[in-house]
């Protein structure tokens, strides 16, 4: 492909790359800036008891830990009298549900735990989390279960391996509800068979101890209640409490939409788009900064995802298929391969049965599809562009009529003609009078090659 062609289509303003790149990064520095997001209750005053509430909802991610963990700890050193995070969740990663439940285990101060608001859920992660609190409630509405181990590092489990995560997943919630009393045969099921209960289930079955529907009732049922730290034993005092609700930063926010499949897959499509633009036309610098930083967004959210790379090395290759497209002329062969090998390594990118970590077909579809439309869009231009008669150089002068002003005698023998505003010396097959009109049908060296309007072919010569 020909840098100038393509060039002269991708070619943007310096200062609308620049202006648009500072854009970009203001937008970011000020989401990453953003502040802790406490919020406190208008009426809550210094010396009266205060509550922190965590809302969260979406899967259990490291953002998700870092945020309920560090929420917990903080907390307790400002003395707050129980820490009560809202939550909503389908499930998530192993290792950040553990790290919540062993901040939940050694919190010095109580953890509650509630459901909320109604048709929220807690699903495989969100089982452990609530079980694990000293206090447990959910919203009516809500349910509850479905704790199954699956695999999300891509592919299935063998039996095996299946046996052994499950028996461990099952040890692990029963000594939870063991811990907090709550019903032991019910968190085995919860493992073993993904059974999942309504709230009013969950209170009749002694998994949870309050149904409330909002959180004022949830402070007043609560109130009185004794609960076991590790330190001993706290009468919680909540009845009338101050609330100070403590949303997620805007850095925080910002990495936990990252780690949203869909966004993650665009976030890659971004990336390749970047670096193509970068790789075609060097020195562009913006795109490749762009596309670098995509890439690598892509790959952090990768890390908290069920990722196949088998999925991924076909991105890549149907990638390289439609880049060749644009400069390798197959009539559609290399297009067609390169869209199935996108399409199947998209189904394939993300392998897991959870829905939190399923890349949607909303998603998939659109992006593919304008993905492909650009590259094809790119090499039709391009061969439209090669496709031209050349407009520099000796052999943009064929096809140029001129006069003849010294007779060419024809043969070998030159004459002399202008065009283009220039005098030539000249050859023809025939010989062609002085002021009669011809056409320039080749350039050799210094010599231009002629016909005279109206015959059509020359005959073959022998050199």
């Amino acid at each position: 492909m020909k840098r100038g062609s393509l060039h002269s289509f991708l070619s943007v303003r310096p200062s609308t790359w620049t202006w648009s790149a500072c854009a970009v990064l203001v937008v970011l520095a000020l989401v990453f800036a953003g502040g802790p997001g406490t919020t406190a209750d208008a009426s809550a005053r210094p010396d009266e008891v205060r509550v922190r509430v965590l809302p969260y909802e979406g899967a259990i991610t490291p953002v998700a830990a870092s945020y309920l963990v560090e929420g917990i700890e903080e907390a307790a050193e400002e003395g707050a009298a129980c820490v009560v995070i809202e939550l909503d969740t389908p499930g998530g990663l192993d290792t950040s549900m553990r790290q919540i439940v062993k901040a939940e285990m050694a919190s010095p101060v109580p953890v509650v735990v509630y459901v909320a608001p109604s048709g929220s859920r807690a699903a495989s992660a969100g089982v452990f989390i609530t079980m694990a609190a000293h206090v447990a409630a959910m919203a009516p509405g809500t349910n509850i279960g479905s704790a199954s181990p699956v695999n999300l590092g891509g592919g299935g489990m063998d039996s095996t391996m299946t046996h052994k995560v499950t028996h461990d997943a099952i040890a692990y919630l029963v000594s939870i509800a063991h811990k907090r009393g709550r019903n032991e045969e019910l968190a085995r099921r919860f493992v073993e068979e993904a059974h999942n209960v309504t709230a009013e289930e969950a209170l009749q079955e002694e998994v949870v101890d309050f149904i409330a529907a909002d959180l004022d009732e949830l402070l007043e049922k609560m109130d009185g209640r004794q609960v076991e730290l590790d330190s001993g034993s706290v009468v919680l005092h909540t009845a009338g409490a101050g609330v100070e609700v403590k949303e997620m930063s805007g850095r925080r926010r910002l990495l936990k939409y990252l780690v949203d499949p869909s966004v993650a897959y665009i976030l890659m499509l971004l990336g390749i788009y970047g670096l193509f633009f970068e790789l075609s036309n060097p020195g562009s610098l913006v795109p490749g900064i762009l596309g670098g930083i995509s890439l690598l967004l892509a790959l952090f959210a990768f890390q908290s995802l069920p990722v196949s790379y088998a999925g991924v090395a076909l991105i890549l290759f149907g990638v390289v298929l439609l880049i060749l497209e644009v400069k390798v002329t197959s009539y559609g062969a290399l297009t067609i391969g390169g869209l199935v090998s996108m399409v199947l390594g998209s189904l394939m990118l993300f392998d897991s049965s959870q829905e939190w970590s399923r890349l949607s077909l909303g998603v998939m579809i659109p992006a593919l599809a304008v993905f492909a439309g650009f590259l094809m869009l790119l090499a039709w231009l391009v061969i439209r562009v090669q496709r031209r008669p050349p407009v520099t150089g000796q052999q943009a002068l064929v096809g140029e009529r001129g006069r003849v002003i010294d007779a060419i005698p024809g043969g070998e023998m030159p004459g002399k003609v202008v065009f283009h505003g220039e005098v030539w010396d000249a050859v023809s097959t025939v010989a062609v009078d002085e002021g009669e009109r011809v056409e320039v049908v080749g350039i050799e060296s210094r010599t231009a090659r002629v016909r005279p309007l109206g015959q059509q072919e020359f005959p073959s010569e022998e050199n």
